[in-house]
């Protein structure tokens, strides 16, 4: 009967992620967390802690792709604990964290933390552009060349 009732107070904590370029990130929200084990293997993340009320915490996640495992880590807070861990393909979005097309009960999206990065590149290159137009305006005006690239160049003038 001992053994039933331990089994019955270990539950799933709630968890929310992530997708970035480099990572993907997990957090396991449990409050004043004991006993933190996290287990990040090539394809599968084990969690288990105690929360304040002694009740043991479990989540077993088969990933959606292979991990750099050794180059993966967790952080403990008094609120959560959170992974950052490394994709084996970088750049390549995730469009669920499990391997299995099945959302657990307790797997959430962290729309607080989520964008939209596969326009990352465009813009970081419309930046890049935008940057070496202006340091190519600089050097012509300090080269005393201003007034004939601003009117070749810039169709507002």
């Amino acid at each position: 009967m001992v053994l039933q009732d331990s089994l019955s107070l270990r539950q799933p904590a709630k968890t929310l992620w992530y997708d970035r370029l480099r990572y993907v990130f997990l957090e396991f929200c449990v409050e004043d967390s004991t006993d933190v084990k996290v287990d990040i293997e090539d394809h599968r993340v084990v969690f288990s802690c105690r929360n304040a009320d002694g009740v043991e915490m479990y989540n077993e996640i088969n990933l959606y792709a292979r991990v750099n495992s050794k180059d993966s880590q967790q952080k403990r807070s008094d609120r959560s604990i959170t992974c950052f861990i490394r994709k084996w393909k970088e750049k390549v979005a995730w469009p669920r964290l499990t391997k299995e097309n099945i959302k657990p009960v307790w797997l959430f999206v962290d729309f607080d933390n989520w964008r939209d990065w596969e326009g990352d590149e465009e813009a970081e290159m419309a930046m890049t552009e935008q940057y070496a137009e202006v340091s190519l305006r600089l050097l012509h005006f300090y080269l005393g060349l201003s007034s004939e690239i601003t009117a070749s160049q810039d169709p507002k003038q």
